[in-house]
């Protein structure tokens, strides 16, 4: 019989590569181990992406930045907040970044997709991804085909980000065959900064993105294998500690990550209101 596919998002190979065992807490483990409390800062990010979401989503004629704070109240998320004054702040300086960043945008032109899934299958994989955008522009050799991922994180993003960034590769390899245009630039808008950081993949550096991406797909499966012919799930799915331990949704229930200092669920957003400060950053 030939080998099932593995049904795939960045997120869940991105879970295998930064800690085989965050991986086992998340997919593998049945109950799944309690999560720790939400962070702040993944309340943010999804208040901001939803709030672009939704503005395209408007006429137009509608899409002013005066339409800004109605959407983004809309959208907000609260939780993980320190307390009512963090939140209000917080809310203040996204809505200073959103204005900013549509300010950039012609209100006329429509992405081919915003937050669109787009799927592919490979010889080992079956992936899908939710792309935050996708725009079409003209190329040097004609009408093309961009991805556009939103930050609102970690701040110093360039170019070897975008160049080495799994998941913008593997939504330009399925966004070119879902939609059959070429798609090799792929953008992080970084908004807290207003900058962008950009790469052109060749045919050759979509291939090895892939084909990384098929190799820990095999590592995961015979992990998965060998837990289920008995073998030791710790061993099977070793951890990896490191700092990102301290920003783990499993932290309390791991013993390498509970040895890691603890990050407060707000920690993260004091960067984003004090821009100039060094300061603790939650993985990417």
């Amino acid at each position: 019989m030939p080998e099932r596919l593995f049904v795939c998002t960045p997120s869940k190979l991105g879970s295998y590569t930064d800690c085989p065992r965050r991986y086992r807490y998340a997919y593998v483990d049945r109950p799944a181990p309690p999560k720790g409390p939400p962070w702040a800062h993944n309340s943010l990010g999804s208040s901001v992406h939803t709030a672009l979401r939704n503005w395209y989503g408007l006429p137009p004629d509608r899409r002013r930045p005066e339409a800004l704070p109605t959407l983004l109240k809309g959208t907000w998320v609260r939780e993980g907040y320190r307390d009512d004054e963090q939140e209000r702040a917080v809310f203040r300086r996204a809505l200073e970044w959103l204005e900013s960043y549509v300010e950039t945008l012609d209100p006329t032109v429509d992405p081919v997709g915003v937050e669109r899934v787009v799927a592919v299958k490979t010889a080992v994989l079956a992936f899908n991804g939710r792309a935050d955008r996708i725009d079409a522009r003209s190329g040097p050799d004609g009408p093309e085909l961009v991805i556009v991922d939103y930050k609102t994180g970690r701040a110093g993003l360039d170019a070897d980000d975008a160049r080495g960034s799994q998941a913008l590769a593997l939504y330009a390899y399925a966004a070119e065959r879902v939609f059959r245009r070429p798609c090799r630039r792929v953008e992080l808008h970084h908004l807290p900064t207003a900058t962008v950081a950009a790469h052109e993949h060749t045919a050759e550096s979509l291939a090895r993105q892939v084909a990384r991406a098929e190799e820990t797909a095999r590592d995961i499966m015979a992990a998965e294998r060998a837990v289920a012919d008995g073998a030791d799930p710790d061993e099977a799915f070793p951890v990896s500690p490191g700092a990102r331990c301290g920003w783990c949704d499993y932290r309390r229930v791991c013993p390498a990550g509970a040895e890691a200092p603890a990050r407060d669920p707000w920690s993260a957003v004091e960067r984003a209101l004090l821009p100039a400060e060094s300061g603790p950053e939650p993985p990417e």
